[in-house]
């Protein structure tokens, strides 16, 4: 790769080594943090992706551009969820150093998800020849964001911070409801190759195809997939701010247990919602009074409850999940039991449970819910819950909306239960918050947040939090929420259509190259 003819009056430079390339993406990897929320500099992200491109350009070898590619996104992960070392060792009482080790081994195996990804796109050029305009904006761009997809799902997937996420409140925020998350991340990286061509012959071009993506995206961000339907309703949702090393601990169970009675039968709503597993007994532990006494508030006051609760269908059969209480109970309860299991902390990976045995963490193996599940009912609105974790996935959330459970018609709105005080205070909650407007954004739809230690919001159908709770406070969010009808994009595709671009930009560029060979000055 070449921007400028060399002067014949100097000698040329030396080539920087591969691992001076690793050590410069890896602190631009881990720079990348910054552009995830709670600080939101996503342009931080398109320059660290535009770092990456670069140092493989100038590699040479396909094993350069991968420990390149690898450096980079260990370098991201190890940095962006460095907070796990709180949950690890703090709450899962792992010795301090291995709980280091494991956050670091998480971001090594992250990164050979980037390591596939360079050596592709290296490969890839050197291959077929490829112009560094078709590299840039084509084949590196699309390599980068079909691994990220790749991550999302293989081996359950780990999406946390792909780098769609920095990008809700970025100029290509309106691309979302089309190609989601995924898609983009692919325009970011775009972008990020088109920054490269600013010192290339075609560098007008180039500067134009940013400025195009961008209004594009403002544009698009004016266009109303979804409509109100029906009336608002009434929510409280409660942030119990209850200390993780207490919430298993059995001196303080019953003074949970009340904590939550209280603030549930505090007031009346169309809709309460607590955390989850707000309460960690089964329903059939709990004393003969206690939903019961619930349930007569509910009665009184025409409320509905969504509570989370650890349930049970047998002595090996354990789902995290919450349960739907209706103002009457004649027809039974709702319920709906996660589905997308965290590893290691919800099930245990075959041959991993001696990491397991390692911390102390409680009903670590789970069992997994069914992947389509039904709204809970309520006025004119349907409110489809995800766990935690689950919000992450939003093909999976997408798929529920497309074709609902049981004939019902889309969910109005989405329903999020969280603890994260798994992780304390730090940038996991504004994170996960940031992950839950991307939801709304891909969808059109409300997204209420009721969490342990926060972050307790309500997001509205255009990704906007309207309305949060103090983090690490106890609280209850009152408002009232309008539901919203109607199908995105990308709840009838999923990530289908982005799939389709990367095909067509990857087929693009093999074109390109075909097409130089043949014509030289085609470049």
């Amino acid at each position: 790769m070449r921007f400028r003819r060399a002067n014949p009056n100097h000698p040329p430079k030396p080539q920087r080594s591969t691992r001076g390339r690793m050590i410069i993406t890896g602190i631009a990897g881990a720079l990348c943090v910054f552009a995830f929320a709670p600080f939101g500099w996503w342009p931080l992200e398109i320059l660290g992706l535009a770092t990456l491109f670069y140092q493989v350009l100038r590699s040479t070898s396909v094993k350069a551009a991968a420990l390149i590619g690898w450096a980079f996104v260990a370098g991201w992960t190890a940095a962006g969820v460095h907070w796990l070392y709180v949950s690890l060792h703090t709450y899962g009482q792992m010795a301090a150093p291995l709980a280091v080790i494991a956050v670091l081994l998480l971001g090594a195996a992250m990164g050979l998800y980037g390591a596939a990804a360079m050596a592709s796109a290296w490969w890839l050029r050197q291959r077929w020849k490829l112009p560094l305009p078709a590299a840039n904006l084509l084949l590196f761009p699309a390599m980068w964001a079909l691994f990220e997809w790749i991550r999302g799902w293989l081996f359950t997937g780990f999406p946390w911070l792909s780098s769609g996420y920095a990008h809700n409140h970025s100029p290509l925020a309106g691309f979302a409801p089309i190609i989601g998350m995924y898609g983009l991340g692919w325009l970011a990286a775009i972008i990020a190759g088109a920054l490269l061509l600013l010192l290339h012959r075609t560098r007008l071009r180039a500067a134009g195809l940013v400025v195009v993506i961008c209004v594009a995206g403002v544009a698009l961000s004016f266009l109303k997939w979804t409509w109100p339907e029906g009336k608002p309703i009434s929510v409280r949702l409660i942030q119990g701010n209850i200390p993780q090393d207490e919430k298993f601990n059995g001196a303080h169970v019953q003074q949970t247990m009340k904590l939550y009675q209280d603030a549930i039968t505090a007031a009346p709503a169309d809709l309460i919602a607590t955390p989850e597993t707000a309460i960690i007994m089964l329903p059939q532990q709990l004393p003969p009074d206690y939903l019961p006494g619930i349930a007569q508030f509910l009665n009184r006051t025409g409320s509905n409850l969504i509570l989370g609760i650890f349930t049970a269908d047998s002595q090996t059969a354990y789902f995290n999940s919450v349960i739907g209480l209706p103002p009457k109970l004649g027809r039974g309860y709702y319920r709906y039991d996660k589905h997308h299991l965290v590893p290691y902390g919800e099930f245990i990976p075959y041959g991993f449970r001696w990491f397991v045995n390692l911390m102390s963490i409680p009903l670590g193996d789970m069992t997994s819910g069914k992947e389509i599940q039904p709204a809970f009912p309520i006025k004119d609105q349907r409110v489809l819950p995800n766990i935690c974790y689950e919000d992450l996935f939003g093909e999976e959330i997408a798929a529920q909306l497309n074709h609902p459970a049981e004939d019902q018609k889309p969910a109005t709105m989405l329903l999020n239960t969280s603890n994260l005080a798994w992780f304390g205070d730090t940038i996991a909650i504004p994170q996960h918050l940031q992950i839950s407007q991307m939801r709304s954004l891909e969808t059109g739809r409300p997204m209420l947040r009721a969490t342990n230690t926060g972050a307790t919001a309500i997001i509205n159908g255009e990704g906007k939090v309207v309305q949060q709770l103090p983090v690490n406070s106890f609280g209850t969010l009152a408002a009232n929420v309008q539901g919203m009808s109607g199908s995105t994009p990308y709840i009838l595709w999923g990530n289908k259509l982005f799939l389709l671009l990367l095909a067509l930009a990857v087929a693009g560029a093999w074109f390109w190259a075909k097409r130089a060979k043949n014509q030289p000055n085609a470049a």
